[in-house]
């Protein structure tokens, strides 16, 4: 699965200067509900990411809303499992909607499209982890931390992307005049 090469033919990697949910700054974004969009890249991505799962023996899948959410329902059907996402809590973490089922003891895999700092998918884990469930695994379509993501559990991607980061005062692009665009 080259999946680097289905964000460039979905149009879903863009060059250019750009405010990461990080707060730090970035020459290069994924939007990855571009390529999601497509159902059968979707199904492609979903069936290659389960693959490095498959032995562990999933209850359900989970990845933080909004992003998260189509990612966790590919997956989950190529594990034969069920798929969650977490939700914003407007206190800075997250929750599981009532209705959607967690038993404690349920093992459970975490999805993300894209990490770099890792923080979006560690709240989604509480949010499961705060109803019993154990996490298993990590999965992420690309893998953009540089090796600094620690989740507890093993950690695995479709791709592995170096680009560089940039706190905002010490961003080049700013220097150079390059017009922010917030994504």
């Amino acid at each position: 699965m080259e999946v680097l090469e289905l964000y460039r033919r979905t149009g879903a990697l863009l060059e250019g200067h750009f405010l990461l949910r990080s707060g730090r700054h970035s020459p290069l974004f994924l939007q990855s509900a571009a390529l999601l969009q497509h159902p059968l890249y979707a199904e492609a991505v979903g069936e290659a990411l389960g693959k490095l799962f498959e032995e562990e023996g999933v209850d359900f899948v989970i990845g933080p809303a909004i992003g998260g959410v189509v990612l966790s329902f590919v997956v989950a059907k190529a594990l034969g499992a069920r798929a969650l996402f977490a939700e914003k809590d407007g206190q800075g973490g997250m929750f599981i909607r009532k209705g959607l089922l967690v038993n404690p003891g349920d093992r459970f895999l975490a999805v993300e499209d894209v990490v770099t700092t890792g923080e979006s998918v560690r709240r989604a884990i509480r949010a499961a982890e705060a109803r019993g469930a154990v996490l298993v695994g990590v999965g992420a379509l690309v893998d953009r931390s540089g090796g600094h993501a620690e989740f507890g559990a093993p950690f695995r991607a479709l791709a592995r992307l170096e680009v560089p980061q940039y706190p905002p005062e010490a961003c080049p692009l700013c220097q150079a005049g390059i017009p922010l665009e917030e994504v």
